[in-house]
């Protein structure tokens, strides 16, 4: 079997953690391991299938020889480091929004548009972790019943943030519990003007305003979705809109997804096609109270879809609840399972980069 060498950039994140951790669980063969994180983090050791690793600080002359980076060290690390790994001949799957909306630049989830990696050019998008599961538990009804308008509200947990703002919000538990004010420094934004706790509380922010009034995450969830479903992120036949909240929930984020087709399928049939759907968990039976909680995610791979029901104002629409563990689909799984379908394409190669 093909081995390869791999290098994690931001192994020390939430994400980053996470992706050294998939990488150990994936299939992937890997012949020589590089851990990169920032200069602090430089020095410390990780263990990976039973052998220890060394952190180096991140340069752009550490992915000489690299065939695979997964990255997901901030925005402005992979605009700055990842075209050079490019041009030493590495593919790079990478976590953050940098190149998302690049027009030569695939996004992808890999249940959903495997064939876009087909047309990369060194650097593969991983999503945003709030579109990736929405689209794994869309696309099917998608394909078989044609969307034509998605309405999302989102209640995301706060290590969508990363490790320090689900840190601060255990501590502001720990603060009201003991009956002391609650300090926050990082939500709603870490550079905005004003903090919010998060603890026993709902920040209706996510990321910067944009001029219309809608977030950035919110733009994200638009654009992405279009972009991996049409192929577009402009496009105007498929309509979505978001609302972005921040619920005082460590890890999962939850969706409340409104969708209209052009057909009017029944309600068992598209629970059966979920069913039957990859990376996706219907758990769905309100009569037993059963359906997709965060804490049961927390850990999972899997997109968890439930409380799907038809709209009782508007024939061919419909609602479901869609949960996944926003740091493994939404992160750092989805970025090996691209890996492994680079792999698994023959697609491990930069054109026009000889190494």
């Amino acid at each position: 079997m093909q081995s390869f060498n791999v290098a994690i950039l931001g192994v020390t994140g939430a994400v980053g953690t996470r992706m050294l951790q998939q990488l150990e669980k994936s299939d992937i063969v890997v012949d020589r391991l590089v851990l990169l994180a920032s200069a602090r983090s430089a020095g410390q050791t990780r263990i990976f299938r039973g052998q220890s690793y060394t952190i180096e600080e991140a340069t752009t002359d550490l992915f000489k020889g690299i065939d695979i980076v997964l990255s997901s060290a901030g925005g402005s690390v992979s605009k700055a480091l990842l075209p050079a790994a490019v041009k030493a001949g590495a593919v790079c799957v990478d976590n953050t929004s940098a190149f998302r909306m690049e027009p030569d630049v695939p996004l992808v989830v890999p249940e959903v548009n495997p064939g876009m990696l087909s047309q990369h050019h060194g650097i593969v998008a991983n999503p945003n972790c709030s579109t990736i599961q929405m689209v794994v538990a869309l696309a099917p009804i998608d394909r078989q019943y044609k969307l034509h308008q998605v309405l999302v509200s989102t209640y995301q947990a706060a290590s969508g943030a990363g490790q320090r703002a689900m840190n601060e919000l255990f501590d502001e538990a720990q603060q009201r519990h003991e009956g002391e004010e609650e300090t926050a420094a990082i939500l709603p934004v870490k550079g905005a003007e004003h903090h919010y706790p998060l603890a026993f509380n709902l920040l209706p922010q996510i990321d910067v305003f944009e001029d219309d009034g809608f977030t950035h995450e919110e733009w994200k969830m638009i654009h992405e979705t279009k972009k991996i479903l049409r192929g577009d992120m402009n496009d105007t036949e498929l309509k979505v809109s978001a609302t972005c909240v921040r619920v005082p929930v460590p890890i999962g984020h939850g969706e409340s997804v409104y969708f209209e087709t052009n057909q009017t399928p029944a309600v068992p049939d598209m629970q059966a096609l979920l069913a039957h759907s990859k990376g996706v968990v219907l758990q769905d039976d309100p009569a037993h109270q059963v359906y997709p909680q965060p804490i049961n995610a927390a850990g999972h791979g899997e997109t968890f879809v439930g409380r799907m029901r038809a709209d009782r104002e508007n024939p061919g629409a419909y609602h479901m609840w869609v949960v996944a563990d926003n740091l493994l689909k939404g992160a750092a799984l989805n970025a090996v399972q691209i890996a492994q379908e680079l792999i698994k394409r023959d697609l491990v190669r930069v054109p026009e980069v000889t190494k």
